[in-house]
């Protein structure tokens, strides 16, 4: 088991430790449930800062999400993955988030800063103006989309889970997810522009 603030890559397999931790949690032992979550939290913040864009607001959901996943722990008998399951709570509970910020008029804005586009340190200034303002493109292009094409971004292209891992965590099917997937990323595009995407990748 990996120790507190360890990340646990998706996609692998629970250990002997994190079933017998599971089985504890599911019997009331709230530090057994901590310990088995706890290797996941800061990946799932991160998730929910990508798809909600304010830090606040992921803060209260993920507390959110923590808290579901503890009422519900008992529905968890490792028949999948606990990053999947955990990952499911996570994006119904921004789904939430989404729905209750569209019904007030609220515009999502993904802060550009949390978006991973890489830049050496050593790179001139220009290209580390460039960098920023693709990353300002990509917020502006994120937050524009629709939350199921957002999700699906997030998930494939920032998160780097695998096509069959993200069409679990959202409850649909590999076929339906590729298509998702490929539709926001022509949006993504449209709105970003091909110039600056080679631009870039140079």
């Amino acid at each position: 088991m990996p120790a507190s603030g360890e990340q646990r890559g998706p996609g692998v397999l629970a250990t002997d430790t994190e079933a017998q931790l599971a089985a504890r949690a599911r019997a009331g032992d709230s530090a057994a449930f901590e310990q088995l979550v706890s290797p996941y939290a800061d990946r799932l913040f991160a998730v929910l800062l990508r798809l909600l864009g304010d830090r606040a607001e992921a803060q209260d959901v993920a507390q959110e999400v923590m808290l579901r996943s503890w009422r519900g722990i008992s529905s968890f008998k490792g028949q999948s993955l606990l990053f999947t399951w955990l990952y499911r709570i996570a994006i119904n509970e921004a789904n939430r988030s989404l729905e209750k910020a569209a019904r007030r008029g609220a515009s999502v804005v993904i802060d550009d800063n949390v978006l991973a586009v890489p830049a050496a340190v050593q790179d001139e200034p220009s290209r580390q103006v460039e960098a920023r303002e693709l990353r300002r493109a990509l917020g502006q292009a994120l937050a524009d989309l629709p939350p199921d094409y957002r999700i699906a971004i997030v998930l494939r292209d920032v998160e780097g889970l695998s096509t069959q891992e993200a069409a679990e965590i959202v409850g649909i099917g590999p076929a339906a997810f590729k298509s998702r997937l490929h539709q926001a990323r022509l949006r993504v595009r449209a709105a970003i522009g091909d110039d600056v995407l080679v631009d870039a990748g140079r």
